[in-house]
């Protein structure tokens, strides 16, 4: 009987695991907007507390034309961290209006230290550190995504 609760349990536990981890794969496209120009981007976008939770922990690759987007549905001042992700990220902090309003670049993997908006925002897009210097990205750019308007 025990057994077969826990098995039970187990196929349980995998199914919705399977899935968060498809509506994880569903890529949707994403521009970033600079002085220099329009940089497409595809990214998962993560909606639900789990998802956000999780973000890119335990990854060990990301494409250099992907990101993840963190909508947090209200803009607040928002405080991520790098806990159990091994990957460097450049963190852009975005407004409802699609505006960036902060920037961390190069943030620690493994990191505990907190890593502060600077300003309300509705969203976090996290992409490869480095990529805000290469494409030029500062305070005031823009983000093009439905979850801003587009």
């Amino acid at each position: 009987m025990l057994r077969s609760l826990v098995l039970v349990l187990f196929a349980l536990f995998c199914a919705v695991d399977r899935r968060d981890a498809a509506a994880e794969e569903k890529l949707e496209a994403l521009t970033i907007v600079t002085k220099g120009g329009k940089h497409p981007f595809s990214v998962e976008v993560m909606r639900t507390e789990r998802q956000r939770e999780r973000g890119l922990m335990y990854r060990r690759f990301l494409p250099p034309d992907r990101g993840m987007l963190f909508d947090f549905k209200v803009e607040k001042p928002i405080m991520m961290w790098m806990k159990n992700t091994y990957l460097p990220l450049d963190m852009i902090f975005v407004s409802r209006s699609g505006k960036v309003v902060g920037l961390a670049e190069n943030t620690e993997p493994l990191s505990e230290r907190i890593v502060p908006s600077g300003a309300p925002a509705c969203a976090v897009l996290e992409v490869n550190a480095g990529t805000a210097r290469k494409i030029g990205l500062g305070i005031g750019d823009e983000i093009r995504h439905p979850l801003f308007g587009d």
